[in-house]
């Protein structure tokens, strides 16, 4: 049961994220929690304020969410017994004293290592599994806290640190699976890990997932369910298309592409590991947990539909035209000219190619000035920033007649730069300018979507038997 930023923000909602694990408690859940709110946010705003010098802004920086953490704790405690609120508050105290010296060390070299920068950030997580913890001791609930650092094992770069998978799994058996054969929940940091040397890492921004997916997989669970703010993925961004709806049934090839165009429920590297341990996942709503929510479920087939299962959006991305009479009729000139983005270590979308030029998308923050010199003789490169990639994914897109046409057609004066269709079946992608991004979706929603039959939403049975509960479409 991974619980995300926002179902752990305040006092109120980390009872009821209590509440919906002391209900699962007889299906033995492993807890991974992440960070409160924006505070992962504000540490990293505190360890680039120190790096420039301003200790005095860098510790204001985490004196609120520090002050948040001890003003919940309080207030989840205000009936509880007294040793068990001061260990919880002199705990919260102890990582504050820790955090403020990392920083004051910073301050004086004015140097941030990625390691340090992990060190620092990880405080977040460390926090909130505090709380969990402490909330669900007073319940007098059997409670195990396993620090993540002690499972998931990963290399060396911080800050996007590659989990070692086959570790996880023996860790996991000899430090969480114990606590779960005699009956405790266990609780534990999304985001964070360490390396065999014990050196703090986190998995990236959004990693809890992967935290989660990762543990499911090394513990060989029933599920791995990631409890957010929303009833499961939904066909647009519900802040870009009010109507949006829930999806039951995705694909995990599905998801996987939604997640990469921008689709900000699930992380992309999350799939994979619940792939190939063939555990499904399901998005759930903390809020709502009897409402609507979607599986995604490596044991089953395609989804018993056909067409568009959502819409997402990412920007902004830059679009690089490379021309050259030279491509023309000419062996590995695509292979010399990529090359050039590999050794720069620039990750490429979209690809279009025509006779004598190729387009792609690139990220917004790609080394483009270093890549348009190593390319001078070679190519003219025309470079548009701020534009945005929005895609269409669903199964058996090829079949959907005149898809292609009804797109455009609901795009109206919105005119793509680049479409980018069949390299799989699952994804038609349009270029925007950024500016028009929620336009084209809110368009290709309204096409696709409002006219059709609404989906029939799975509802989640009670707490306790949340493991057990199954969509319509999956019945006998």
């Amino acid at each position: 049961m991974k619980f995300g930023g926002s179902s752990v923000a305040d006092a109120e909602r980390l009872r009821r994220v209590a509440d919906l694990v002391v209900a699962a408690q007889n299906l033995q859940p492993c807890v991974v929690v992440s960070a409160m709110g924006k505070t992962t946010n504000a540490l990293f705003a505190a360890a680039n304020a120190a790096r420039n010098g301003h200790l005095d802004e860098a510790l204001a920086l985490v004196a609120a969410p520090l002050a948040h953490a001890e003003s919940t704790a309080r207030a989840l405690l205000q009936e509880a017994r007294s040793g068990l609120a001061n260990e919880s508050l002199d705990a919260i105290d102890t990582m504050r004293r820790e955090i403020e010296v990392l920083l004051r060390g910073v301050t004086l070299l004015r140097e941030l290592t990625l390691r340090t920068t992990d060190a620092i950030v990880a405080y977040g997580e460390r926090i909130s599994t505090r709380l969990l913890v402490m909330l669900l001791s007073e319940r007098d609930v059997p409670v195990a806290h396993v620090d993540a650092r002690r499972v998931l094992r990963t290399d060396d770069r911080f800050g996007a640190a590659v989990p070692h998978r086959a570790a996880i799994a023996k860790l996991a058996a000899e430090h969480v699976s114990p606590h779960l054969r005699a009956g405790a929940i266990v609780v534990t940091e999304g985001y964070v890990g360490a390396t065999a040397e014990g050196h703090t890492t986190t998995l990236g921004r959004g990693g809890s997932d992967w935290s989660a997916a990762l543990l499911g997989e090394a513990l060989r669970a029933d599920e791995v369910q990631i409890w957010t703010d929303v009833e499961g993925v939904l066909t647009a961004d519900p802040r870009v298309v009010p109507g949006a709806r829930p999806i039951p049934v995705l694909s995990p090839a599905e998801a996987a592409e939604l997640a990469a165009f921008g689709a900000k429920v699930l992380h992309p590297a999350t799939m994979q590991p619940a792939v190939d341990a063939n555990v499904p996942i399901t998005v759930r709503d903390t809020v709502h947990p009897g409402g609507a929510f979607t599986t995604i479920d490596p044991r089953r087939g395609q989804p018993a539909r056909s067409g568009i299962a959502a819409l997402a959006s990412r920007g902004p991305v830059t679009v690089l035209t490379m021309t050259s009479t030279r491509m023309l009729a000419t062996s590995g000139y695509l292979a010399r000219l990529f090359g050039e983005f590999g050794r720069l270590g620039i990750c490429v979308d979209l690809v279009v190619t025509a006779e004598v030029s190729v387009a792609c998308t690139v990220e917004a923050n790609a080394p483009i000035d270093q890549l348009v010199a190593a390319l001078d003789g070679f190519a003219s490169v025309d470079v548009s920033r701020d534009r945005a990639i929005v895609a269409a994914v669903g199964e058996g897109l090829h079949d959907e007649p005149n898809l292609i046409e009804r797109a455009c057609r609901a795009l109206g004066d919105v005119v793509p730069e680049l479409i980018c269709f069949g390299g799989n079946d699952r994804n038609l992608s349009f270029v925007v300018g950024q500016q028009h991004a929620d336009t084209a979706v809110q368009r290709l929603h309204a096409e696709f979507f409002a006219n059709a039959a609404a989906p029939r939403t799975a509802r989640l049975a009670p707490p306790r038997a949340a493991n057990h509960a199954r969509h319509e479409e999956s019945a006998p």
